[in-house]
C-alpha cells in the first residue's frame, strides 16, 4: 500500500508527540528516498514508508543510524497503530547495516545541502537534496534494474555530468567488474547509452 506524502507528514507530527509523551530524547533523522522527493517539492508521487539514511546531532553531524534507538523505534509502532500505518513505515533500510549507504559512504557535501523541518518539540528532519537523490536513485536502480527508482531518476532529469559523477560514486559501494557492466547495461537500457562508454 502507498501513501500521499500528507499522511507522512502527519504522522512525523504525530511521532513527535509520541516522543514527547515518553519523555523520549531529541532526535533528528535524515530522510531520504520518495518522503524527501515529495518533501522537497521535486516529484509528486506516493510512497510506502520513510526512509532513514543517518541520524544527526544537534549540531548538524550525521550519525549511523543502525541500529534504530529504542525509544524512536517504540514511539514509530505507536503512531502505527494510531494511523494504521505499516509497523515499519519509518525504517533505516538504506542504511541499516555493514552494507548500508551511510558506512559505506555518502556523496561529498552531502550534509551541506540537506533541507531540515521541525516537526515540533522533539523531532526535526532533514530532506535529502536532488544531486544526492540522483546519487541514490541511480544506485538503486541498477541494483534492481529498473523499477521505480529508474523512473524517479529520469524524473529528476539529471544532466551528463550529474549522472557520471553519480556513477562514480557508487563504484566506490560496489567496485566489481560486474556491478559496471550493470551500470553500462543500465545507461544503454534506460536513455543514457551515450554515457556507457564513460563509466
Amino acid at each position: 500500500m502507498t501513501y500521499q506524502y500528507e499522511q507522512f507528514d502527519k504522522a512525523l507530527r504525530l511521532l513527535d508527540g509520541r516522543l514527547a509523551i515518553g519523555a523520549a530524547p531529541n532526535y533528528n533523522l535524515v530522510v531520504c528516498g520518495g518522503t524527501a522527493l515529495m518533501a522537497t517539492g521535486l516529484i509528486i508521487r506516493t510512497t510506502r514508508d520513510v526512509d532513514i539514511v543517518a541520524l544527526a546531532d544537534d549540531e548538524g553531524g550525521l550519525i549511523d543510524p543502525a541500529p534504530l534507538p529504542d525509544p524512536l523505534v517504540k514511539a514509530a509502532k505507536e503512531v502505527a497503530n494510531d494511523m494504521g500505518l505499516p509497523e515499519n513505515w519509518l525504517n533505516n533500510g538504506p542504511s541499516s547495516g555493514e552494507g548500508g549507504i551511510y558506512r559505506l559512504g555518502l556523496p561529498h557535501g552531502f550534509a551541506d545541502r540537506l533541507s531540515w523541518k521541525r516537526f515540533g518539540e522533539k523531532l526535526t528532519v532533514a530532506f535529502i537534496d536532488r544531486i544526492d537523490q540522483i546519487h541514490f536513485k541511480l544506485y538503486a536502480a541498477v541494483d534492481r534494474f529498473g523499477s521505480y527508482h529508474a523512473t524517479d531518476l529520469q524524473e529528476l532529469e539529471p544532466t551528463d555530468d550529474e549522472l557520471l559523477a553519480a556513477a562514480a560514486w557508487t563504484r566506490t559501494h560496489d567496485p566489481s567488474e560486474g556491478y559496471l557492466e550493470s551500470l553500462k547495461m543500465f545507461f544503454r537500457k534506460f536513455g543514457y547509452e551515450h554515457l556507457a562508454d564513460r563509466v
